[in-house]
C-alpha cells in the first residue's frame, strides 16, 4: 500500500509525494508560551512525533520545524499579571515545554524559530503584499484584505458573503472601523502604552499571530512545503489566513498537504478552561500517570478524530502499557541480532507487513498498536512464567525466535515513540491494576471502550482493544444483542 494522508486541503485520501523525492520539509504551529502545556499540546505533538519517526523508518530524510509564539496578547496579560515581562514569561514556558516534550518522548524538531527572532522576515513579508495591493495600513496598524483573495475560505470551506451576513448589525469597534472588510486581519499592530514594540516601516509594535508563521515557514522551508500541522482548531483562522497571505505573496502553494488532529474531550465535553476539565501535561505526570502510558492512550484513537479524556480510559491504558511494557523489557534490544528484521520468519514479516499497512493507511496507530499486542503476547506469557518459576528451559531456536520477536516489538514501539519504562507499580500503574492481574473494573472499562469503538464503525480501535485484553490474559466473548463476557485464560 503507498502511504496516503487525509489533506485537509482537498477533503481526500491522497498518496503521499514529497516535492523532491525522499526529503520531506513538515512546519508544525508550535506553542504560545504563555503556560504550561495541556493534554490537547500532547495529543498533537505526540501524533506529528509519530509521523515524524514514521517518515525516518521508511527512508525519508525529514527537515521538522515548529515554532514558538513568543509575542502575544497572552503573554502581555500574564506579564502583567505576575509584573513579569514577556521575556520572562516565554523563556519560563519555553524550558517548561522542552521538559514535558522530552517526558513524553517526543523527538525535538530540527528547528524552533521564535517569532520575535523573525522579525526581519515579518516586516518584509508584510511589504511585499503590501506592495502587491493585498496589504493596507491604516493608523500604524496593517490589515490583510480578504477581497483581494478569491479563493480565501479554501482550507475551512467558510464563504466571506455569508459570514458577513451573519456578522451585519454587530456595532464595529474602533479597530473593525479602520479594516476596509469585517474579516481583514492584522499583518501588524501599532504600538499600544506600556506593551513591548518594534521598529517598523509603518511606526513602532508588533506582529500579528498570522504573519509570524508565513515568515517562519518560509524563512525555515522555502516558498512550498510538503506538509504543514496542526490541531482542528487552527484550521480557521490560522492556517486560512496564512495560505491566504503567503499565496498572496509568493504565487505558489504554501503546502502540497494540510493535517489536522482531532480535539480532546473531557468526559464528552471539549477541554476549556472555562468548564473547569483543564488538564496540563506536567499535573498528569505529576500525579503518577506514567509517560508511556499517556503516549498510549493517545495513540490507541485515530489522530482526526476525538479524544475522550476519561479517568477509567486513562486506567485501562495503563494496564495495556503494563503488558506491553513487560513484553519490551524481557528482551533488551541488544541482545537481539545486529538486524533484527532483515531476515524474519513467516509470521513475524507478515507482523510487520501488517503494521506497515497500518501506518501507511492514514497513520492508523490504533491498527498498528494491535500488531504490538500481538507480538508482545507471547513474550508477556514467557515473563509471567519466569516471574512464577516455572519456566523451563528454551532450546537455541526458541531463544532466537524470541529475541527476533522481541527485536522487531522494540523496534516498532520505537516508531511509535514507545520505550520500556523502569518497572514502578506506583507510576506505570496510573491508578489501574497489575497486567498479570487486571482488575474487573478495567476490564469492564475496556469493554465499554470497545463497544463504544465498534457503534462508530472504528473497527480497528476496537481490534486493538481486544488484542490488548488478550496480552493481559482475558479473552472477550461476544454474544448476540451487544453483550460480551469474558474469561481470564
Amino acid at each position: 500500500m503507498t502511504l496516503r494522508f487525509t489533506n485537509t486541503l482537498t477533503r481526500r485520501v491522497e498518496p503521499f509525494e514529497p516535492l523532491v523525492a525522499g526529503q520531506v520539509g513538515i512546519y508544525c504551529c508550535g506553542v504560545t508560551v504563555y503556560d504550561l502545556c495541556h493534554l490537547g499540546h500532547a495529543r498533537s505533538y505526540i501524533n506529528w512525533d509519530v509521523l515524524r519517526r514514521y517518515l525516518i523508518w521508511r527512508g525519508y530524510a525529514v527537515t521538522f520545524v515548529q515554532n514558538f509564539t513568543d509575542i502575544d496578547d497572552k503573554i502581555l496579560n500574564r506579564a502583567a499579571a505576575e509584573g513579569s515581562s514577556m521575556e520572562a514569561v516565554s523563556e519560563r514556558n519555553i524550558d517548561a515545554f522542552f521538559t514535558d516534550m522530552d517526558a513524553l518522548n517526543i523527538l525535538r524538531a530540527d528547528r524552533m524559530p521564535r517569532a520575535t527572532r523573525c522579525l526581519d522576515g515579518i516586516r518584509a513579508l508584510i511589504g511585499e503584499l503590501e506592495a502587491k495591493g493585498a496589504a493596507y495600513s491604516a493608523d500604524g496598524d496593517v490589515y490583510f484584505a480578504v477581497m483581494k483573495r478569491p479563493d480565501y475560505g479554501k482550507l475551512s470551506g467558510r464563504d466571506l458573503a455569508e459570514q458577513q451576513q451573519g456578522a451585519s448589525g454587530r456595532t464595529a469597534t474602533a479597530e473593525e472601523a479602520r479594516k476596509q472588510h469585517p474579516f481583514d486581519f492584522a499583518l501588524w499592530k501599532g504600538a499600544k502604552p506600556g506593551e513591548p514594540s518594534f521598529d517598523s516601516p509603518w511606526g513602532p509594535g508588533r506582529p500579528g499571530w498570522h504573519i509570524e508563521c508565513s515568515a517562519m515557514v518560509r524563512e525555515e522551508l522555502g516558498t512550498t512545503i510538503d506538509i504543514h500541522l496542526g490541531g482542528a482548531d487552527l484550521i480557521f483562522p490560522h492556517h486560512e489566513n496564512e495560505i491566504a497571505q503567503s499565496e498572496a505573496a509568493s504565487g505558489q502553494p504554501l503546502a502540497r498537504t494540510w493535517l489536522h488532529n482531532g480535539m480532546v474531550n473531557v468526559g464528552g465535553e471539549k477541554m476549556s478552561k472555562s468548564l473547569g476539565n483543564f488538564t496540563t501535561i506536567r499535573a498528569l505526570l505529576e500525579s503518577g500517570v506514567s509517560p508511556m502510558t499517556l503516549r498510549l492512550f493517545v495513540l490507541q484513537a485515530h489522530y482526526r478524530k476525538p479524544l475522550d479524556f476519561t479517568t477509567e480510559a486513562l486506567e485501562a491504558a495503563a494496564t495495556g502499557w503494563q503488558g506491553l511494557n513487560a513484553a519490551l523489557g524481557l528482551i533488551t534490544p541488544g541482545a537481539a541480532p545486529a538486524e533484527p528484521t532483515a531476515d524474519l520468519n513467516p509470521e513475524l514479516a507478515a507482523a510487520k507487513g501488517r503494521f506497515i499497512a497500518a501506518m501507511d493507511d492514514d497513520l492508523n496507530t490504533s491498527a498498528a498498536l494491535a500488531v504490538l499486542f500481538e507480538l508482545a503476547k507471547p513474550l508477556r506469557a514467557l515473563a509471567n512464567r519466569l516471574e512464577r518459576g516455572d519456566g523451563a528451559a528454551a532450546t537455541e531456536a526458541q531463544t532466537l525466535a524470541n529475541q527476533q520477536r522481541g527485536a522487531l516489538l522494540h523496534e516498532l514501539a520505537g516508531v511509535l515513540g514507545l520505550k520500556t519504562e523502569i518497572k514502578d507499580s506506583a507510576k506505570l500503574s496510573g491508578g489501574g491494576a497489575s497486567a498479570s492481574c487486571p482488575s474487573d473494573s478495567d476490564i469492564n472499562a475496556l469493554i465499554e471502550q470497545r463497544r463504544t469503538a465498534k457503534a462508530a464503525k472504528d473497527f480497528s480501535t476496537a481490534d486493538a482493544i481486544r488484542a490488548q485484553l488478550l496480552e493481559a490474559g482475558i479473552e472477550l466473548i461476544d454474544k448476540p444483542g451487544g453483550v460480551t463476557d469474558w474469561i481470564r485464560t
